[in-house]
């Protein structure tokens, strides 16, 4: 297998008594997409939070192309090429799908957010913004306001905002939420080709798009990873069918 691009060894957080993740480690190569699954509060968002630099661990470490991350903040991995689906709350909703990623392509420049409408007049930026909206097809709402985009829309512009940044890796929190069948089978063939950008950590609830879509599959149950394996080798686990997903999963 080759060199992980990220790798986690044996991160561990508590809130109080719980133990929300658990001394887990895993790996993300190049060329893969591995699919996170789990029930809910089984602390799929806490790892998440771990590894994009919002939560601090108690133990354990986050390495990026073999960087020691683990006490670096979330601007700091972003620049390094840790690239995460921004939440739709940090979208800017009264820019339009182009200017929230014109401003992404900016601070990839290295530049800060203080000049905004000369940003917006850059005639570079603003064809490359065109051009990544275009890669997740969204280049006919480019004008539109971020407000006014469609819940699915705003999945999709996170991920251009994430592309702009030229990331090491992708780290992407429910990329299917509020899509739809037909929305959902784009973006499925969408990220097999972008998994050859760059790979790709996926927290998914969609289990056919997971099934579809992964590489390696980890199971993380109260916090911890109890398998990791190709789709079909999670399938016929017995331990995963028994607490997650249950007998219709079995081949």
């Amino acid at each position: 297998m080759s060199e992980p691009i990220l790798a986690l060894s044996g991160l561990t957080r508590r809130f109080g008594a719980l133990k929300a993740v658990d001394d887990v480690s895993l790996t993300l190569v190049p060329g893969e997409i591995h699919a996170l699954i789990g029930p809910n509060g089984a602390g799929k968002t806490t790892l998440m939070g771990l590894i994009s630099g919002r939560i601090a661990p108690d133990s354990g470490t986050v390495r990026l192309v073999g960087q020691d991350i683990t006490r670096l903040s979330v601007a700091r991995r972003a620049r390094l090429g840790l690239g995460r689906s921004f939440q739709v709350s940090s979208l800017i909703p009264d820019y339009t799908a182009r200017g929230n990623v014109m401003l992404a392509l900016q601070a990839r420049q290295g530049h800060s957010y203080r000049f905004v409408w000369p940003v917006m007049r850059d005639r570079p930026l603003w064809q490359a913004a065109t051009d990544i909206l275009a890669r997740v097809g969204l280049d006919t709402r480019a004008s539109v306001e971020t407000a006014f985009l469609s819940h699915g829309e705003r999945r999709l512009l996170e991920i251009a905002v994430a592309l702009a940044l030229d990331p090491r890796c992708f780290l992407l929190d429910e990329p299917m939420a509020g899509l739809g069948s037909e929305g959902t089978a784009r973006m499925v063939d969408f990220l097999q080709e972008l998994k050859q950008q760059a790979p790709i950590l996926l927290v998914e609830h969609d289990m056919d798009a997971v099934f579809r879509l992964a590489d390696r599959i980890s199971v993380l149950v109260y916090g911890r990873i109890i398998a990791t394996g190709t789709a079909a080798e999670i399938r016929a686990n017995s331990q995963v069918r028994a607490v997650y997903l249950g007998e219709e999963a079995a081949p």
